[in-house]
């Protein structure tokens, strides 16, 4: 069963997942603003945007950032997305992208890279896990397309 969710956008706007009932929704989760990775995925979903838009999809990308930080990261990079913020890693937990991270050599708890496809109907048609960010936006077009045939 999908997680339903609602958290505010980047400009504090609450976006519920039930807003997008007859959409594809990809929902996908970040470590954190600005970094190389996330500036990577959240700039490839800007570019293919309006090939989501065709296939009906929408992009929602999650992180426990601030919408502040969120504004100034869209800002700098042009982004086109809706950027969620969950302070509380509420939702981030209830999908299974927390958990155990090495880097560096050290072991912390932190956001797993992860993107979930919702269909039209509401259902977890997809999940991604343990993302790497360069060209998963293409991979996610692709598993839509395929879907809808």
């Amino acid at each position: 069963m999908t997680p339903s969710f609602c958290l505010p956008n980047q400009n504090g706007k609450e976006i519920c997942l039930s807003d997008f009932k007859d959409k594809w929704v990809v929902v996908y989760f970040y470590p954190k603003d600005d970094t190389p990775g996330c500036t990577i995925e959240a700039i490839d979903f800007t570019k293919k945007l309006r090939e989501f838009e065709k296939l009906n999809a929408k992009i929602l990308g999650v992180s426990a950032d601030s919408e502040e930080s969120h504004c100034k990261f869209m800002e700098k990079h042009k982004l086109g997305i809706d950027l969620l913020s969950d302070f509380d890693k509420k939702v981030i937990k209830q999908f299974g992208a927390w958990g155990k991270k090495m880097m560096y050599g050290k072991e912390f708890e932190g956001i797993i890279r992860s993107t979930f496809l919702i269909n039209p109907e509401g259902k977890l048609a997809y999940e991604w896990k343990k993302v790497k960010a360069e060209g998963h936006a293409d991979e996610v077009l692709e598993k839509i397309r395929e879907m809808k045939r």
